[in-house]
């Protein structure tokens, strides 16, 4: 697991959230490995439920979802479409392995994360559902293994037990992902200038889990600080429960080339000249006779100018000049240096 070599490192690590996007189909799921892989993710997540570990087979009014994408389900029946069956879970890890990246689950019961140690899971994630499941958080805390939490719909207070949960079962292998628990979310509830603040509230890593359309929320956290990026992605011709919100594999890659230039853009404060403003300091502005200048006569700002390049005196010392005289002749085009000035 190179989540934490990766952030140490000051880069991005890039997650490609699977869910329900193979579909029902464990080919799909080991293509999803494969083109996230050669789009430059650094690990793909899947999550470890039943539809019973997660909910019960109820169709009373509260297990009911009205609006949204999923509207007119109950819980039961779109957790029954959207699982990934875990006899499928050894294999596609195994297929991260062989793809050379990082495999990652949401566990959202003991049993599930019992099953992920049997397979050697080697960090977890929260979901923002889950933020609030202490004992959950703890279970999963205890097992020593990094700890990646999302905190959509948290409250400062909400979060801040989540991180305490894991500390007081010895775990510091915390990051933060600010998520906006919309599905699509909306660019203007993203908040993502909560990241600087999140990262300075509780001393952790701050990421991204994002769910709105594009590149644009994933590039805009990175410049904020975000370390962690995760993304969920989907096959053309594969639809799923999560696949209205999901990326394909061609706009994965290019957010994950946008998250990592945009990682490159947001670096400093640093005040050293690059090796190409080095050489174009040459250009900078400096005095010139722009007009000839016998010696004797006097500097003016009809003779004397600051233009590019560089090779004159530099330009602080126009007003010194104006006034006094030339020490020799000095052609149009000519820099300026002390010597050609008197000292009057």
């Amino acid at each position: 697991m190179r989540l934490f070599d990766k952030i140490n490192a000051g880069e991005v690590y890039i997650i490609a959230e699977m869910s329900a996007n193979h579909g029902g189909n464990i080919e799909n799921a080991f293509e999803i490995v494969r083109q996230a892989a050669k789009a430059g993710a650094d690990c793909v997540k899947i999550q470890t439920y039943t539809a019973d570990t997660i909910t019960i087979n109820c169709d009373n009014e509260y297990f009911k979802i009205h609006g949204g994408l999923w509207d007119g389900y109950n819980l039961y029946n779109l957790y029954e479409d959207a699982f990934t069956p875990w006899e499928w879970q050894k294999s596609i890890k195994e297929e991260c392995d062989r793809n050379g990246i990082d495999f990652l689950s949401t566990p959202f019961d003991n049993s599930s994360v019992d099953f992920l140690e049997e397979i050697g899971c080697e960090a977890y994630k929260i979901a923002s559902f889950e933020l609030v499941d202490i004992p959950l958080i703890e279970y999963v805390a205890s097992k020593g293994k990094p700890m990646i939490i999302s905190t959509g719909m948290g409250s400062p207070e909400e979060i801040g037990e989540a991180v305490d949960a894991c500390k007081r079962m010895g775990n510091d292998q915390i990051v933060l992902l600010k998520c906006t628990s919309e599905y699509p979310a909306v660019w203007a509830d993203m908040h993502l200038g909560n990241i600087p603040d999140m990262r300075e509230r509780f001393g952790v890593p701050v990421g991204i889990s994002d769910h709105s359309p594009g590149s644009l929320g994933p590039v805009v956290g990175v410049t904020l600080g975000a370390c962690v990026i995760e993304k969920h992605v989907r096959l053309d011709t594969v639809d799923s429960a999560d696949s209205a919100f999901s990326m394909t594999m061609d706009e994965f890659g290019k957010m994950v080339e946008d998250a990592r230039n945009a990682k490159l853009i947001a670096q400093g404060p640093d005040y050293r000249l690059t090796d190409g403003e080095k050489a174009s300091l040459k250009f900078r502005r400096s005095l010139f006779a722009v007009k000839p200048i016998k010696k004797g006569e006097a500097f003016t700002a009809q003779n004397v100018r600051s233009i590019r390049p560089s090779d004159g005196l530099h330009t602080r010392y126009l007003k010194e000049i104006i006034g006094k005289t030339a020490e020799k002749d000095i052609p149009f085009g000519e820099p300026l240096s002390m010597d050609m000035i008197s000292k009057e």
